[in-house]
């Protein structure tokens, strides 16, 4: 998915999609610790969407410049 990302946008629709992809990441995290992801996925389904999720979640991150990163527009 990260190869969907586009190299140049505004920074406050980076910090959007940064908050998602933490808010996904988060519920994988709680579905890990109650238990329930084993109604919903395999072990090996799990750790892939988990690393899916931390890996568009960091991306997003080093797009936005961090949570306290000036506005600008993203580019890489």
């Amino acid at each position: 998915m990260s190869e969907q990302i586009p190299r140049c946008m505004p920074v406050e629709l980076t910090r959007r999609w940064r908050e998602l992809a933490e808010k996904r990441r988060a519920h994988l995290i709680e579905l890990y610790d109650t238990g329930r992801w084993k109604h919903y996925y395999t072990e090996a389904q799990l750790v892939a969407r988990m690393r899916e999720a931390i890996d568009l979640a960091e991306t997003w991150d080093r797009l936005s410049g961090g949570p306290y990163a000036p506005h600008r527009i993203a580019a890489e």
